[in-house]
């Protein structure tokens, strides 16, 4: 794993300010300045969801490209049971996003252990779902994924381990959600990839909270667990606070 995939642990993955923005090398040729700002006016486009009413929103903010609300890409992938998922099996639902790999050496066993938290914290709630998407499709096949997810304890029914063409894939974490994706033999493990993670609401659209300046977070770091609090390099965990807003956002 190289400081590609630590990304998280300095918070700059695809972090944007009202007047300039700094931008992971490799997806800097993707978005321009002012890409992305904090949804100020807090007020509901009723279109998104016919059947609420304005102001039933919660504090979180909408992520915007070019002033228009980020949405979750489409995709069409197969799971862990050989079915195939797509971004409409995710609608009504809020969901947490991430790309990892089974062999994954480095940072996806922390990255889904703080994800089986999330499964654990709401054991009963039918609204919230995670999307994993495997970077090494040609180890992680269905009957791969399906292991693995019996020997972690995966057992929402929502919580998708998805597998499929790599360009597709790849496509959908650079381009997608620009959270860095790559194969490189070079490093351990064989792939780079963030650690981070997205949350997604009822209608598909990237949510986060925002800072202690007003701008978005963006993304949740993955990596740190509310037991360790804070990693080798002083970064806080985000576990405790992605749980607050994912509960904001069932009650959407």
């Amino acid at each position: 794993m190289s400081k590609k995939t630590n990304y998280s642990y300095v918070g700059v993955s695809f972090i944007v300010l009202l007047f300039g923005i700094y931008f992971v090398p490799k997806i800097i040729d993707r978005v321009s300045n002012k890409d992305v700002v904090r949804d100020e006016s807090r007020t509901e486009d009723i279109n998104l969801n016919p059947k609420k009413k304005p102001g039933n929103l919660s504090d979180l903010a909408f992520i915007e490209l070019n002033g228009v609300r980020k949405k979750v890409p489409s995709f069409s992938f197969t799971n862990q049971n050989g079915e195939t998922i797509t971004n409409k099996d995710y609608e009504g639902k809020v969901y947490v996003l991430e790309f990892f790999f089974t062999t994954c050496p480095t940072i996806c066993p922390k990255m889904n252990f703080n994800m089986l938290e999330l499964q654990n914290t709401f054991p009963n709630e039918d609204d919230f779902g995670i999307a994993s998407f495997t970077i090494a499709p040609s180890i992680d096949t269905p009957e791969v994924l399906k292991e693995y997810a019996k020997e972690h304890g995966i057992s929402n029914p929502n919580w998708h381990l998805m597998t499929g063409n790599q360009d597709d894939i790849y496509k959908l974490a650079n381009e997608g959600f620009y959270l860095y994706t790559a194969k490189d033999d070079s490093v351990e493990g064989g792939f780079e990839h963030s650690g981070n993670f997205a949350l997604i609401d009822k209608n598909g659209y990237i949510r986060s909270r925002t800072d202690a300046s007003g701008m978005p977070l963006i993304y949740y770091n993955g990596m740190v667990s509310e037991e360790e609090q804070t990693d080798d390099e002083g970064m806080e965990q985000q576990i405790t606070m992605l749980k607050e807003d994912i509960a904001k956002l069932l009650k959407e």
